[in-house]
């Protein structure tokens, strides 16, 4: 059964008398962990690239800026909240000659411990606390007196506190108000990749343009065919994260219902889910990763392609236009 922990089951004294270091502070996930520790009442300290245009954001946002050694000196805690393949060259050139016994290092995602892309020395605390939801939310949430729940991990601890000290960072974030999820990293990395390539992102990318184009092929008006087939997805989603799968049953028609039930499989049919399986184990493998590390080394050469490719896709032009005409989507 899941151990699943709350408000109750932390302690932000913890992070008493020590520094937390946010490494990319002003960034999609750094600036909520920052703003929201430093209003938790934990000594705060975030760094970025000198002269970068998140310099400039974490200096707007009210903090005393540093470069990336000089954070790692001074922190106790060390989150490094930069993109995945930045963190290695990262870790090694600015943070791994600044640890010391006793420190700490927290990730947000996995990947790079799970995938030996960082080796941290044994003589320091490794944990994971990863929010499930974008820093935006991770910081309203909080603002509001909620959270958002989050996934918490033990690498190492040689302490004897790892764990403590990530539920203390979790409750920091407001995550313990919802519920944090005890996981480890080779489990929260393979599943956030699976999901992200078979069903978040690439599952239902090429679902909703494979539907597109097979309306506009059999000679219906591309506008209609993204209402239906991509605009219209969102009021799905949303009634499926409030209620369940079931509950958006529940709530659309009847017709909707049946041919959800009757048809969806002939969709996702048992092929689709063996090709779930076959991505699945090169995750697992480690074969997805070594393609991205070799592709980020390489220039990224496949990747910009790939993007080039897709945003000539006839559905980016018309999305464009039906979007324009509902200004309150940029509300």
């Amino acid at each position: 059964m899941a151990v699943i922990y709350y408000d109750k089951d932390a302690d932000l004294s913890h992070l008493k008398g020590k520094t937390v270091g946010i490494v990319g502070g002003a960034g999609i996930q750094g600036s909520a962990h920052s703003m929201n520790l430093k209003d938790s009442k934990v000594k705060v300290i975030v760094s970025e690239l000198p002269g970068s245009e998140a310099w400039k954001r974490a200096e707007k946002l009210g903090w005393k800026v540093m470069a990336t050694p000089q954070l790692a000196k001074a922190a106790d805690v060390i989150a490094i909240l930069t993109q995945d393949d930045v963190q290695p060259k990262v870790y090694r050139d600015q943070i791994a000659e600044h640890l010391a016994p006793g420190k700490a290092l927290v990730f947000a995602h996995g990947f790079n411990i799970h995938y030996h892309q960082i080796i941290p020395p044994e003589d320091v605390d490794v944990f994971m606390v990863a929010p499930k939801g974008p820093g935006s939310l991770v910081r309203r949430m909080y603002e509001q007196g909620k959270g958002v729940p989050a996934l918490v991990a033990v690498h190492q601890n040689p302490s004897g506190k790892a764990l403590n000290l990530a539920l203390a960072y979790a409750k920091g974030l407001g995550c313990t108000r919802a519920g944090v999820l005890q996981t480890t990293f080779a489990e929260e990395t393979e599943t956030d990749l699976f999901g992200e390539q078979t069903v978040l992102c690439g599952g239902v990318s090429e679902l909703i343009k494979a539907g597109f184009d097979v309306l506009v092929e059999a000679g219906y008006q591309p506008e209609c065919a993204y209402l239906e087939v991509c605009h219209e997805l969102k009021l799905i989603v949303d009634m499926i994260h409030a209620e369940g799968i079931m509950g958006m049953r529940r709530r659309v028609s009847d017709t909707a219902e049946y041919g959800d039930l009757t048809r969806g499989k002939r969709v996702i049919d048992e092929d689709a889910r063996d090709e779930m399986r076959a991505i699945l184990d090169e995750i697992r493998s480690g074969e997805f990763a070594t393609e991205w590390i070799l592709e980020n080394q390489a220039g990224r050469p496949r990747f910009r392609a790939l993007e080039r490719i897709e945003s000539q896709h006839q559905m980016e032009e018309v999305g464009a236009r039906i979007r324009a005409m509902m200004s309150w989507l940029r509300e």
